[in-house]
């Protein structure tokens, strides 16, 4: 035959394409289930935007990326991730004026020059979640329960969440130095590619997957001893509200991801059936982000899954959503878990819920529960805390009732 799909890409055919369909559909649900919007970026990109964010010495901008000169001389990629596009649209079209909080998703295809193995082609799939706005752990436990809720509708049973925090700039600063100062008396020892990252991004070397690396590095510092105060605070809420939502997790203070622009929360799902390449979905905080692509400083966290990877782990028999939309109002500022607790409650249920993570007044939260297109609100203050209830309102009525934590889910099905 003359022709054939180039090395690294294939072709999804009927008997596949339902399944895509169905993986498609649940992160659709999933995504109205926690108030998130679809965002469609090009394929291709300004070569440098990807050099400034995902970093000019990872393997994916020195090797891998499908880069051409266009006919007016400019240098254009096609899109290695979809993370630094999507922050690219964040500040192009002024998304943070129109509201302080921007839940985004994204399905779309992704091109990489690395070598084809299961579950990961040259031209691959992702879909991924990012949310610009929020700088509190409530809004990580919403991006890694998104996730999680995924991966239990799709029936993928064996998924462990491994989690961790590079802290803020001040401490991956100072961890990098230390990282530094014990890996030179070794570099002779270190690979070729790990004697350019010592210089460059040492961090990188605690992801090698060479043995004797892998020992070295098991006496080197960790990045715990040099978190400050407020990432340490940050980190342990973030762990709390996780087994408060009774989403299990493995502390893995090694993974530090593979792109630059992470900060503090880092986590990967892994799948137990995948072999050694079992990441089927990673993320973090990148606070800074916007910021070095040109925007206001806008604190920002997401993830991305890869879908090849997921079709490989997961169950066919998925479930369909519910339509109902609800929104949950928290008036405690000290206090977010409860708030969690029965948002998840509700999702469980079948309903689409959004909550508020921006710690803002009444007020503030009514409006944003009125443009949601939300029929009712739940409103959680710290009387209602006290007392194990919540107020219901109906808005579009005006109608507002005191309902039993315990009959939340009755009440609404009534």
């Amino acid at each position: 035959m003359a022709y054939k799909t180039i090395k690294g890409t294939h072709d999804i055919l009927p008997d596949e394409s339902n399944r895509w369909q169905e993986l498609e559909k649940v992160i659709h649900e999933v995504a109205a289930s926690f108030g998130y919007s679809e965002i469609r970026t090009p394929i291709f990109e300004n070569t440098s935007l990807f050099a400034r964010s995902v970093g000019e010495d990872t393997d994916i901008v020195s090797k891998e990326m499908y880069t051409w000169e266009d006919r007016s001389g400019g240098s254009v990629t096609l899109r290695p991730e979809l993370t630094a596009p999507v922050a690219r649209a964040y500040i192009q079209h002024n998304l943070g004026v129109k509201s302080p909080l921007q839940r985004l998703y994204y399905i779309g295809p992704l091109f990489r020059r690395e070598r084809p193995q299961k579950g990961r082609q040259r031209q691959f799939h992702q879909f991924g979640i990012e949310a610009f706005g929020s700088e509190f752990p409530e809004q990580d436990a919403e991006i890694i329960a998104f996730g999680n809720t995924v991966f239990s509708k799709l029936g993928i049973k064996d998924v462990t969440l491994k989690l961790n925090s590079l802290g803020s700039g001040e401490c991956r600063s100072n961890y990098k130095k230390a990282l530094q100062d014990f890996l030179t008396p070794y570099k002779n020892d270190l690979s070729a590619t790990s004697q350019k990252r010592l210089s460059t991004n040492p961090l990188r070397i605690l992801d090698t997957k060479d043995p004797d690396e892998q020992q070295l590095i098991a006496s080197a510092p960790s990045i715990t001893d040099y978190w400050t105060a407020d990432d340490q605070k940050h980190f342990s809420t973030v762990q709390e509200l996780l087994k408060v939502l009774k989403i299990p997790f493995e502390l893995d203070h090694m993974m530090v991801r593979g792109l630059d622009y992470y900060t503090r929360t880092t986590f990967e799902f892994i799948s137990g059936g995948l072999g050694a390449q079992d990441a089927i979905c990673g993320g973090g905080r990148y606070d800074n982000l916007v910021e070095t692509l040109g925007g206001k400083l806008t604190p920002g966290i997401g993830f991305a899954a890869g879908m090849e990877r997921i079709l490989l782990s997961m169950n066919s028999d998925i479930k369909a959503a519910n339509e109902k939309r609800v929104h949950v109002i928290n008036l405690i500022e000290s206090e977010s878990s409860h708030a969690l607790q029965v948002a998840n409650q509700l999702r469980e249920a079948g309903y689409q819920v959004t909550m508020d993570t921006l710690r803002r007044s009444l007020k503030a939260q009514m409006r944003d529960a009125n443009r949601s297109g939300a029929v009712k609100a739940v409103i959680i203050g710290e009387e209602e805390l006290q007392k194990n209830v919540v107020q219901v309102k109906d808005l579009s009525s005006g109608e507002q009732k005191e309902i039993s934590i315990l009959n939340l889910v009755k009440h609404f099905t009534v």
